[in-house]
Formats: C-alpha cells, structure tokens, sequence
C-alpha cells in the first residue's frame, strides 16, 4: 500500500509541484494551502508523514506541529525559509523529525521522506526491554517510564534505539546523526541536542544525575540504564 502524504503549504506553485513530483514516486500526496484545514485533513485521513511549511497564513508552522503533537507522533518534516537556524532549532524543539530549508532540490526532499519513513517502521522484535523504570515496547514503538507512556516522535524513540541497542557505548553526534538520518549532518549537529534534551525531559531524566543518558562532555551521549542481555531496540 503506498504511504499518504499530506502536505500543508500556502504557495500554489509548490504544491503542484510537490503533488507531482511526489506522486511519481508512488506516494498519496494531499496538499492544504491553509493550517486550520489541513488540520482537518489530518484528523480526517491519518497520514503517514506531513510535511509542513513554517510561513503560513493565520497559524504558522510552528504552531500546527504543536497541534499536531498534542494527538499523534506522526513523523513531520518542516520546510524552513531560507535554511535559518533559529527556525530549525524551533521545529526541533517542538517534536518536528526534519527540516529541510528552501529552496530544495525536490530528490532531496524525497530522499529525506524515505529516510524518515524506513526508520519509522524498523523491524524489531516482539518483545519488551526493561531498563529499571524503564520500558520499551519494540512492537509498538512505545517508550513508558514508571509505566507511563513517554510520548516520543519517532525521531526521539530512534535516538534512543540508537543508544539503547549499545549500552555503555558513547556515540559522538555525528554518529547519531548518521544513525538517525542517513545523511551528511553538514555544520549542523546541534539538533542532536536539541533531541536528546526532548527525550530527557519526557523521560524525567535530569542530566546532572542521569537515569538513562549520560552526557560525555566534548564527544556525545552514552545510554547508562542497565537492563536485561536480550534488551535491544534495533537489528
């Protein structure tokens, strides 16, 4: 079955050329010119991945995600003016699973969107891992701690897939980046933090007195948890 894409984004040239472009490659595009109705839509048709403007009318991006994320973990991919930081950093911060900035090279963009979507359906085990308060459902993708649902994106339960299936290995951020995205992380790494202060924060994990991530200062991110010897995340 083709994966459905819904894209929320107000310039009429680009949404016709993102319907087409993407329909060619097998996808179900459905494209909102306004952030009130493609919220709608979204409820409506359950996608399996947006892709979401920032500069939009009466509602921008950042606040659609939002909306987004108070419902599902639905893997979202922002589009950013001009490749700003701040904007990125903010998308990030949020629980938006990539940017890409304007303009873009339209195979990027799909090369982005199969990234996302490949690592949103890893195969894993059917089974439980359990890291003292923590447990991690590799079927449903679900993270609990004290045996509450966490709620992380798909971007966030990666990331410590990543760490999880090597306990006591400390992964530099470019590492995880490739990890997490397939692709060159460039000059831009920080989004690596940015994710793992997310994950923190779900997880009540405080960093000056780490439960389950460990910070190595000037190289990356260790998973200290202990757990069972059959307890991994990724293949």
């Amino acid at each position: 079955m083709a994966d459905t894409i819904l894209i929320i984004e107000d310039d009429s040239d680009l949404q016709e050329l993102l319907k087409e472009y993407l329909g060619g490659f097998g996808y179900h595009v459905h494209v909102e010119g306004h952030p009130e109705e493609g919220l709608l839509v979204f409820e409506a048709m359950s996608p399996d991945l947006v892709i979401l403007d920032i500069m939009l009318p009466d509602m921008n991006g950042f606040d659609v995600c939002r909306n987004l994320r108070r419902s599902s973990q639905v893997p979202v991919l922002m589009l950013t003016a001009r490749g700003d930081v701040m904007d990125r950093v903010a998308g990030l911060e949020i629980g938006a699973d990539d940017y890409l900035a304007k303009p873009f090279e339209p195979r990027e963009l799909v090369a982005r969107i199969q990234s996302i979507l490949r690592r949103s359906r890893l195969s894993v085990p059917r089974e439980k891992g359990e890291f003292g308060p923590l447990s991690i459902d590799y079927d449903a993708r679900s993270i609990c701690v004290d045996g509450k649902d966490a709620g992380l994106t798909t971007n966030e339960f990666n990331a410590l897939a990543v760490l999880a299936n090597k306990p006591g290995k400390t992964f530099s951020r470019d590492e995880l980046m490739q990890e997490l995205r397939g692709l060159d992380s460039e000059s831009f790494n920080r989004s690596i933090d940015i994710t793992m202060s997310r994950i923190r924060q779900k997880l009540g994990d405080d960093p000056k007195q780490p439960r389950f991530i460990k910070t190595v200062w000037g190289t990356g991110y260790v998973f200290i948890a202990q757990g069972g010897l059959d307890a991994r995340i990724l293949p």
